[in-house]
């Protein structure tokens, strides 16, 4: 006899008879599938259960609901027969009513099975296991990075860092790249790892012309190139100048208030329409200085839900974010939503 091994997730449902429902969960191919399973907690439940002809009425009545007299023309033998398991059946909790009509002067009852699946359970303790990914997030965080997961949950597309040497028109040194990594740790909760390499420098895509994709961009534009050129479609933009000592960066300007942020904390976090591929999206988290790229990719992580408190899947959707050191160890550990 082979056994089939899956991970049951326990669930705060139950039948209303006496069968604890829990959440059967099975990987195949990379791919995490669940469904209900009732639990049996005594002999009794599974010696009511475990009859051939009543596993073959449950069987039908899991994937349709019957009344007795159909489920005997189905299986060709006495409504007695059938009316006998199905008491049995309904005692160990295994089906329910789910209506009940009029026929011929009789009322006719229609059972379904209680769960598509059923276990025994010994009493046997519980081990500690990692938070699964699939069940950790909630739904908003999932829709704000939509796009950025296949169907079978894997991460699609690039996430773009300044390159650590001199470079584009500011002639600057990226130093904030490493906050992709605290980024790549949350969305590790809820998105498996790509085979191809994920994490490009801005450069790189610039040379292997690789902007039609999902792209995550860290960084603002006076150290990612990326960042720089999708600037024009931002709905809150950053304010660059052109002079003669090259371009002059003035923060972030709000069409919409008119305010101007100049602080070094404060950066911006936003999610736009691809502008090489309107296919694909662009997510910015991006500051007026290192320390404002930090703020924002704090915001995404740890304060998700004061960042993405009003987004209902809109685009284009934009941020001003504000970090601020609340223990002042002179780190940013806080944000506040400016705008």
């Amino acid at each position: 006899m082979t056994i089939t091994k899956f991970l049951i997730i326990d669930m705060f449902l139950s039948t209303g008879r006496t069968m604890t429902k829990r959440l059967l969960l099975r990987e195949e191919n990379n791919v995490q599938k669940v469904k209900e399973i009732a639990m049996a907690e005594s002999p009794e439940e599974l010696r009511l259960i475990l009859n051939d002809l009543s596993w073959k009425i449950l069987v039908l009545l899991s994937e349709k609901e019957m009344y007795p007299l159909q489920i005997a023309r189905e299986l060709g033998i006495h409504e007695q027969k059938v009316y006998y398991h199905i008491r049995k059946l309904f005692k160990a909790g295994a089906i329910a009513v789910t209506k009940e009509e009029e026929k011929k002067g009789a009322t006719a009852k229609y059972y379904k099975a209680a769960s598509p699946a059923f276990g025994i359970e010994l009493p046997q303790e519980y081990r500690t296991i990692k938070k699964l990914p699939l069940l950790s997030m909630e739904e908003k965080v999932q829709r704000f990075f939509r796009e950025f997961m296949r169907k079978d949950g894997t991460f699609e597309g690039k996430m773009i860092v300044g390159s650590p040497t001199p470079h584009g028109p500011f002639k600057t040194s990226a130093r904030d790249g490493h906050y992709a990594s605290h980024l790549t740790f949350f969305l590790g909760q809820f998105v498996k790892m790509p085979e191809d390499f994920a994490i490009k420098l801005d450069v790189d895509v610039k040379a292997e012309k690789e902007e039609r994709n999902n792209l995550i961009l860290v960084g603002g534009p006076g150290t990612n190139l990326l960042a720089q050129e999708v600037n024009e479609y931002l709905p809150i933009k950053f304010n660059m100048q052109p002079s003669q000592e090259g371009y002059l960066f003035g923060g972030l300007v709000s069409k919409v208030t008119g305010c101007v942020y100049t602080a070094d904390s404060v950066g911006l976090v936003a999610k736009i329409t691809n502008p090489w591929d309107s296919a694909k999206r662009i997510i910015v988290v991006a500051g007026n200085k290192a320390v404002g790229t930090k703020a924002c990719v704090l915001a995404l992580t740890n304060f998700w839900e004061k960042a993405l408190k009003n987004y209902n899947g809109q685009e284009p959707f934009a941020k001003v974010i504000q970090g601020f050191d609340l223990d002042g160890d002179g780190k940013v550990d806080s944000i506040e939503v400016l705008e």
